[in-house]
C-alpha cells in the first residue's frame, strides 16, 4: 500500500512539473487599431476637407453612427510584459465637411517599439510585389545556332 502512494505521489507530482514552467509564458505585443504618430497629426490643419484627412491619417476607426462629423482614431499597443499605450485622435468637422477641430490624448511624440519589416508575415502597405522577382528574365530565348526563318 505504501508503494503504491509513492507511486502515485510520483506521478502527480511529475504531471504538474512537467505542466508548469517557471520559465514563463511568451508573450508578444498586440498592437490594434490606426497607428497615429505626431508626424501625421502635425499635418492636420483646420479647413481640410474629410478627403484630405483621410489621406493624411486613413480611414478613421470610429464614425459617429448618426453624425458623421466626428471621427475617432484610437490606437492601443498592448505591451506584453508592460503597460497598455493608447493614443486618440478625436477630429471635428463642420456640416460643410471641413476639419474643425483636433483633440488628442496620449504621448504622441515618443516613437512606438513596433517590429521591424524583418518580421514575417504579410508585406505591408506600399510595397511592390514586383520587387521580389528575380532580377533576370526566366523567359525561354532560342539556341543562338537556331536561325529565323524568312517567310516571301
Amino acid at each position: 500500500m505504501q508503494k503504491l502512494t509513492q507511486i502515485i505521489t510520483l506521478s502527480v507530482a511529475l504531471t504538474v512539473i512537467s505542466g508548469c514552467s517557471y520559465v514563463g509564458v511568451y508573450k508578444r505585443d498586440i498592437p490594434q487599431g490606426n497607428l497615429i504618430t505626431q508626424e501625421m497629426v502635425s499635418q492636420l490643419q483646420p479647413g481640410m476637407t474629410q478627403e484630405q484627412v483621410t489621406y493624411v491619417m486613413g480611414r478613421p476607426l470610429l464614425e459617429a453612427p448618426f453624425d458623421a462629423s466626428q471621427w475617432d482614431y484610437v490606437f492601443r499597443l498592448d505591451k506584453a510584459y508592460g503597460d497598455v499605450e493608447q493614443r486618440r485622435v478625436t477630429l471635428t468637422f463642420d456640416p460643410q465637411g471641413r476639419l474643425i477641430n483636433i483633440e488628442q490624448e496620449g504621448d504622441l511624440s515618443k516613437p512606438l517599439p513596433l517590429e521591424g519589416e524583418s518580421s514575417m508575415g504579410p508585406a505591408t502597405e506600399g510595397v511592390d510585389p514586383m520587387d521580389a522577382l528575380p532580377e533576370e528574365s526566366t523567359q525561354i530565348r532560342p539556341p543562338a545556332s537556331v536561325q529565323p526563318t524568312q517567310q516571301p
